[in-house]
């Protein structure tokens, strides 16, 4: 089987779908090479991930992906989502296919785009290498294609 049943489940009943009323933050990232791009709203409580929704256009993996990601997130610290890699994200889901992994990548990189949107809104200071733009091949998730 070509999909974990993880993904089919994500993918078919996707976690936090839609959109946010007045988000504290907004991420949104997009691969022109597939085509997939991620939105990601969080509202934030204090340090808190208290409510997180996502619109993916895209894949079944990049739907799948972003679900999963939102799960991970939802309730945790910000310090801790900044620390969601593509590779947890993949694992959570019991894998994806090689050519589908950029799917997971994108997911990492619009919770940090929400992440940066968050601190710049709110004027908290941040290390900008912590928001490097990705393009396949950077020390944050260079372990892709």
């Amino acid at each position: 089987m070509l999909y974990s049943e993880k993904v089919m489940d994500h993918f078919k009943n996707p976690r936090n779908l839609g959109t946010m009323d007045n988000p504290d933050a907004v991420g949104e990232v997009g691969n022109a090479k597939c085509g997939d791009i991620m939105r990601i709203y969080l509202k934030i409580d204090g340090d808190i991930i208290s409510d997180v929704k996502f619109i993916t256009f895209g894949c079944g993996s990049a739907i799948a992906a972003s679900s999963m990601a939102t799960e991970m997130i939802k309730g945790k610290p910000i310090s801790e989502a900044l620390q969601l890699s593509n590779k947890a994200v993949v694992e959570a889901l019991d894998g994806l296919p090689a050519h589908k992994v950029h799917c997971s990548v994108l997911a990492e990189e619009a919770v940090k785009a929400a992440v940066k949107d968050y601190y710049d809104k709110n004027g908290i200071s941040y290390d900008a290498a912590q928001f490097a733009e990705c393009e396949g091949g950077c020390a944050h998730c260079g372990d892709h294609e």
